[in-house]
């Protein structure tokens, strides 16, 4: 193969990478306001904790990946803006859900309803509620299966409905409690009914 072909390879194709598991339980278990305190301490970091209070820290994402999460972004915002009866989240928000995990997803919302019956301080910390609505996208990096897993972790613990877009393949999966997996296969958009009435996904620039 010639140089400027393997140069090519080698940008074009990300190394899969798996985050650092950091493993405290029996010697050391973090209170939620501890690991809170340990994030803000940490802030270049990307972390999450999983409900065995394992720690993740997570690689950043490839500069595609970004665009393509900013993207989300700028769609699903507008959005937000236009409904008005919720609050839209970034993938730096941590949320704690029922079964101890803090999870960040790439995008979220929460109903205003549900959002303002919280306090303030929880509010301001890892808020301890499910989202209504979560999006996961796919790098390069990422394994499959571990969204997978990720995405039914959110079901199970009361996310309303779930995107996972896979852009190798060029699918988004479906999830929504007491439902099977639903599979699209090169879809041009995917709607957000009736869940978030009038919220549809342009996928091209996701692709």
């Amino acid at each position: 193969m010639a140089l400027d072909q393997q140069q090519q390879l080698t940008t074009e194709t990300e190394v899969e990478t798996h985050p650092l598991v950091v493993r405290m339980h029996p010697v050391i278990d973090l209170t939620d306001d501890q690991f809170f305190e340990f994030c803000q301490i940490n802030r270049d970091l990307r972390i999450e904790r999983t409900a065995k209070g394992e720690l993740l820290i997570m690689p950043p994402t490839g500069s595609g990946t970004g665009g393509r999460n900013f993207e989300l972004a700028v769609q699903f915002g507008s959005w937000v803006k236009k409904d008005g009866t919720g609050k839209g989240f970034d993938s730096s928000t941590g949320f704690t859900l029922r079964n101890g995990a803090t999870v960040s997803p790439d995008i979220s919302w929460v109903s205003l309803e549900r959002w303002n019956a919280l306090t303030e301080e929880q509010q301001e910390q890892f808020a301890p509620i499910a989202p209504d609505f979560v999006i996961e996208l796919r790098s390069k990096s990422d394994r499959l299966r571990d969204l997978q897993d990720k995405m039914q972790q959110y079901i199970d613990n009361g996310v309303r409905l779930g995107w996972l877009l896979d852009r190798q393949n060029r699918r988004v999966y479906i999830y929504r409690p007491s439902l099977p997996v639903e599979r699209l296969d090169s879809p041009e958009t995917v709607s957000g009914d009736p869940e978030l009435p009038g919220f549809v996904l342009k996928l091209e620039e996701i692709w």
